[in-house]
């Protein structure tokens, strides 16, 4: 009986609907101030963390890099061979945008702490957070953040 009903609803709502709400390559963030979605890169190993946005001239302002680690931790990033200016989300491991940096400076090598405790970074384009009003306290629902712990799971 269940399988009929989830081939049923596959066929009414179609695979996109049903599966839009999370997927590794995009980022949805909600709070007061609205909602956005953003198509991310994921950098989970230790050589795509250290590679980021290195060298890179542009990025659309839809996309943004998910850095996503094992287990919370302590997390500093700097801007070493970074060619644009970025805002950094610093997330825990409900989900739940605890520090932004705002417009991180190209070529810096100073430190940027994002936090104790941070499960994820997500990098967009600079200036971008405060265009839309992105806030800490901001809920992030992605595959990274599981679903018993997170804020705003992939199940909702």
């Amino acid at each position: 009986m269940r399988g009929f009903l989830f081939t049923g609803l596959f066929l009414i709502f179609g695979a996109n609907a049903l599966w839009a709400a999370c997927s590794q390559g995009a980022v949805e963030l909600r709070g007061d101030w609205g909602q956005a979605r953003f198509n991310v890169e994921i950098a989970d190993t230790d050589a795509e963390r250290a590679k980021g946005l290195m060298h890179r001239t542009k990025m659309a302002q839809s996309a943004g890099m998910l850095f996503v680690y094992d287990r919370p931790r302590s997390m500093s990033f700097w801007m070493r061979n970074t060619l644009i200016p970025l805002d950094m989300l610093f997330i825990d491991a409900q989900g739940v945008v605890q520090n932004i940096h705002r417009n991180a400076i190209p070529l810096d090598e100073t430190p940027i702490f994002g936090g104790e405790n941070m499960l994820a970074a997500l990098e967009i384009n600079g200036g971008l957070a405060a265009r839309l009003g992105i806030t800490t306290g901001t809920q992030v629902r992605h595959p990274a953040f599981r679903d018993a712990d997170a804020a705003w799971p992939c199940t909702e």
